[in-house]
């Protein structure tokens, strides 16, 4: 799952949640640099724009909502206003994606180089999450589902590397489920197994241009899109018992791998998927 954040679990359904103070190293060569971040208007996405931005990065967060995605970067942005410890945060601006257009991808990047003159790095985070058994996906799930989650890391990285330099770095977000079967979510499995081996054939081709290439693959994240677990007592408990730290992770805790891997402590990581799954790949 790669979903978005909303109500806290900390206590008996989540032990041992970080504060994402105490969760992140400082790189200080990202700050001055500029990222394009899709899916951005709620959960994750808003997470990994507000904190890249108060390192220092420039982003621009992108969404098919975008009214929604300009409020959050003006939330973003207020925050950081009233933040004494962000000594130097960076810009946020909001703009409009549908990650299933090459077009828009095209056009976010456009936006990109016309506020901040270059582009560094892009996260591909924008997807959807279908249920339905087997039996019962439909032409028209299969068929968005790999369109938002497959075809809208393909643009992206595209559009993306027409316009980065060597040194550059996509991260695309994957999901645990790419590892594993999750019963009704046959089409969901699918399109971020194709995430992962997608990253890799990106990474192999544009490692020619000297641009990095990685995937992060989420576990159970506290986000708004595992509300249903939450909310289902016998859910949660299944859910924490197929995890071996018996606990949701949260979306500082997507943040700080994917902030390792667009640092230059990751400049000779390329082609590879991290888990942020508290071990549940192994269960």
């Amino acid at each position: 799952m790669t979903e978005t954040p909303n109500a806290d679990t900390t206590g008996a359904q989540n032990p041992g949640r970080t504060d994402a103070s105490q969760l992140t190293a400082v790189y200080p060569e990202i700050a001055g640099k500029v990222a394009v971040v899709t899916g951005a208007a709620r959960g994750m996405g808003a997470a990994f724009a507000a904190g890249l931005a108060t390192r220092g990065v420039h982003v621009v967060g992108a969404d098919i909502n975008e009214e929604q995605m300009t409020a959050t970067a003006d939330e973003i942005t207020a925050s950081l206003a009233a933040d004494s410890l962000t000594a130097t945060p960076g810009r946020v601006i909001g703009a409009r994606v549908d990650v299933t257009d090459a077009d828009d991808h095209e056009s976010l990047a456009q936006v990109a180089l016309n506020e901040f003159g270059r582009i560094d790095f892009w996260i591909n985070n924008a997807g959807i999450f279908p249920f339905a058994l087997v039996d019962d996906i439909s032409p028209e799930q299969i068929a968005a589902v790999l369109d938002v989650n497959v075809h809208g890391v393909l643009f992206g990285a595209q559009a993306a590397a027409r316009h980065m330099e060597p040194g550059s770095a996509i991260v695309n977000m994957s999901s645990v489920s790419a590892l594993r079967v999750r019963r009704g979510r046959g089409a969901y499995c699918t399109s971020k197994a194709a995430v992962a081996h997608l990253t890799e054939s990106l990474a192999v081709e544009l490692g020619d241009k000297g641009i990095r290439v990685n995937s992060i693959a989420p576990g159970y994240i506290d986000t708004e899109m595992t509300r249903w677990v939450r909310e289902d007592p016998a859910a949660l408990a299944h859910a924490l018992d197929a995890v071996p730290l018996h606990r949701l992770g949260s979306p500082e805790e997507v943040f700080g791998p994917l902030l390792f891997l667009l640092s230059d402590s990751a400049r000779y990581v390329t082609g590879h998927s991290i888990s942020v799954d508290g071990g549940s790949r192994h269960v």
